[in-house]
């Protein structure tokens, strides 16, 4: 099994970064890719990025592209999310997750952590 704890989470004002970590444990951990959604409220779970194992491939929802950056580092089994020009509607709590490949459906991932919550004010 593969176990997946959040961190980086917080308040900011509008126009600010933050920096999300994902802290991966378990077997063949590298093996796996890994992606980013989020949970606002009154809103269904959405697609964030996503990296596969090797960090080569990368993929971005529209609404955070140019915007957000995701990363990871093998030798610290440790996936990035970097946030910068933070808006209200970015908003959410983050999850990380763990699947066999990259993708942008939720149905693909089989391992989840806890969520960190990102809070943008006005």
């Amino acid at each position: 099994q593969v176990q997946l704890v959040e961190s980086g989470g917080g308040l900011v004002q509008a126009g600010g970064s933050l920096r999300l970590s994902c802290a991966a444990s378990g077997r063949t951990v590298s093996s796996y890719a890994l992606g980013w959604f989020r949970l606002a409220p009154g809103e269904e779970r959405e697609f964030v990025a996503a990296i596969n194992w090797s960090g080569g491939i990368k993929s971005y929802a529209d609404s955070v592209k140019g915007r957000f950056t995701i990363s990871k580092d093998n030798t610290k089994n440790t996936v990035y999310l970097q946030m910068n020009g933070l808006k209200p509607e970015d908003t959410a709590v983050y999850y990380c997750a763990a699947g066999n490949h990259i993708a942008q459906a939720s149905g693909n991932y089989d391992y989840w952590g806890q969520g960190t919550q990102v809070t943008v004010s006005s």
